[in-house]
């Protein structure tokens, strides 16, 4: 069996760049699909085992084949799939991609569980966000036993070095780090006027931060009006004034 790890992170690439290569989750179940067709092309026996993480900060993915007709064809597919899937010229994606075959896959699948590979070293949500993941590869059929193994000696592995070191003990999440770096320059969050850029997933849950602080206003400028509107309206309904800023 040959495993492959494939992707991008805050280590490799801008965030312009990874914004571009992130999936949105209601599409992963068709994407998985997909992706697993079109690595079935250098596999001779069977569709491979796939797994898809896409958060802010990286886009991995996780595939596993029987019978690759070689690992070098087997590594230009999965990224020859990701460029092609999300409409990106391969020049624009190769000096920020890595591929970690094996034993490297599974380290590094260890570092991401662990909090290791993050940003902030020791938060907890990359954990929640990889079991995400596997659910959705189960869901779409696309996880079978050998990357069902890995993802749960992943899961066990975090477990038991978060319960037998001091990694998780101060750690906080970029969300809560921000509200944090704040607080030292402005005296107080509720006296002040935020401006939210973009409605993604880190942005809102900076906005669940802040918002416990009780700001005077909000407002967000995000390149759709729409989703930036559900963002205003979850702010507003805790009675904080929420602004959606439309794209010029």
């Amino acid at each position: 069996m040959k495993l492959l790890t494939l992707g991008i992170n805050h280590h490799t690439a801008p965030v312009a760049v990874r914004e571009k290569v992130a999936f949105d989750p209601e599409g992963l179940l068709d994407a998985l699909s997909d992706l697993r067709s079109h690595l079935g092309g250098v596999n001779r026996s069977g569709l491979p085992e796939a797994t898809i993480l896409s958060t802010c900060n990286r886009t991995e993915l996780y595939c596993a084949a029987n019978d690759p007709a070689s690992e070098n064809e087997f590594h230009e597919a999965t990224f020859d799939w990701l460029a092609k899937s999300q409409k990106l010229a391969p020049s624009v994606l190769q000096p920020h991609i890595y591929t970690l075959p094996q034993s490297d896959a599974v380290r590094h699948a260890f570092r991401v569980a662990c909090g290791l590979d993050s940003m902030v070293i020791g938060e907890t949500q990359i954990l929640g966000q990889m079991k995400d993941a596997v659910r959705t590869a189960n869901e779409a059929g696309a996880l079978g036993t050998y990357l069902n193994q890995l993802f749960q000696k992943t899961f066990s592995v975090a477990k038991e070095v978060r319960g037998s070191t001091e990694i998780g003990a101060h750690s906080i999440s970029m969300a809560a780090a921000s509200v944090r770096l704040a607080e030292r320059i402005f005296e107080s969050i509720g006296e002040q006027k935020i401006l939210f850029i973009g409605a993604g997933e880190m942005i809102t849950l900076c906005a669940t931060h802040f918002v416990a602080r009780k700001p005077k206003a909000t407002a967000i400028a995000n390149r759709t009006i729409e989703r930036g509107q559900e963002l205003a309206d979850s702010i507003s309904a805790q009675n904080i004034d929420a602004e959606v800023i439309p794209p010029q």
